[in-house]
């Protein structure tokens, strides 16, 4: 994960390739229940900003001024009700995770879910794109939702039926790149990670 960007705009081809990566993942069902608001350029990049971040935040943070000029956000969305619709489509309904199971309530059907897919579907498109972005030789990183949702949404003009997830931060490397906390704790071998046969 790259946190401290140039600010300088990758190319149209790049971008367009990171983007493109991101519809090739698994989706249940086909359902395909993401959407992305693509945000290029100080301009539009200030929007995420100050809808996901306060005054204070940004004052504090010794990563802030590397993260402002990432000159891409990819701000990924999920669409729950999309997968409650084609759960409930002849060839799936056996799932009994559709909303006709549950009388059209879509908090309910929602619950019903033992792992929300549109939350599984839209990190798939996120790696991808990721993954697209290190291979087009960019810098990039993930940016979880720990506020601002209904904010961000209000400003990106997302419909209402929509849940933010994550943002992806794209651009060129540049700048100081404070190392993270989280570098000092341990990563697990796979020994330690993967049971074959049983646990």
């Amino acid at each position: 994960m790259v946190r401290s960007f140039s600010g300088r705009q990758p190319s149209s081809e790049a971008v367009d390739a990171i983007l493109a990566a991101g519809v090739q993942g698994p989706s249940a069902g086909n359902t395909d229940g993401w959407d992305a608001v693509v945000l290029e350029g100080p301009e539009e990049t200030s929007s995420f900003w100050e809808a996901t971040t306060t005054a204070d935040w940004r004052n504090r943070s010794r990563r802030w001024p590397g993260l402002s000029r990432a000159p891409l956000v990819i701000c990924v969305f999920c669409r729950p009700r999309a997968y409650l619709d084609r759960y409930s489509q002849p060839d799936k309904k056996g799932a009994g995770l559709g909303l006709v199971e549950h009388g059209d309530d879509v908090e309910a059907a929602a619950a019903a879910w033992p792992i929300p897919f549109w939350f599984v579907d839209a990190g798939f498109a996120a790696l991808l794109m990721l993954l697209a972005a290190a291979d087009a030789g960019l810098g990039a990183c993930i940016l979880g939702n720990f506020r601002g949702e209904a904010e961000l949404s209000s400003a990106l003009g997302v419909p209402e039926d929509r849940r933010y997830v994550c943002a992806l931060l794209v651009g060129e490397v540049g700048g100081e790149d404070p190392p993270s906390a989280s570098l000092s704790v341990d990563r697990r071998e796979p020994k330690d990670a993967i049971h074959r046969g049983s646990w």
